[in-house]
């Protein structure tokens, strides 16, 4: 996992150097982008009593200052271009206990572990761009 500050996001690869977002033929893309919340992240810390760099829970993008609704079909619109559609949570996995006891239950309630997405639009996105909840 990386840090980064801008990427290209794409209809068939999700985030440029993310495998995971690679849509399979026939696929449906539904965990092209996955997304999770700040302040989710924290509040399981806290619950864990850790303080583990966000990265480690393997979203590609925190997010800061929005609830994410946690609605299958819910669009977001992120920077100029950039739309993606909430498909399901994004389930904390076993590897969640490797990193700190409790914590997979921690991300459990209210889609603490984020959302998944599939892209709609593509283009490029940054730190600090906005994201909005469109209406569908």
């Amino acid at each position: 996992m990386e840090s980064i500050d801008h990427a290209e996001v794409s209809l068939d690869g999700g985030i440029a150097g993310d495998f995971r977002g690679a849509r399979k033929p026939g696929g449906l893309g539904r965990r092209q982008v996955t997304l999770m919340e700040a302040g989710d992240w924290d509040r399981a810390m806290t619950e864990v009593g850790r303080t583990i760099p966000w990265f480690e829970r393997r979203a590609n993008l925190l997010v800061e200052g929005l609830d994410l609704p946690q609605t299958a079909g819910v669009r977001l619109a992120i920077g100029a271009d950039v739309v993606l559609e909430i498909t399901r949570e994004t389930d904390p996995c076993e590897r969640m206990e490797v990193l700190a006891p409790g914590l997979r239950a921690a991300l459990t309630p209210d889609w603490r572990g984020g959302a998944c997405t599939r892209v709609l639009a593509g283009g490029r996105i940054a730190v600090g761009d906005l994201i909005r909840i469109e209406e569908s």
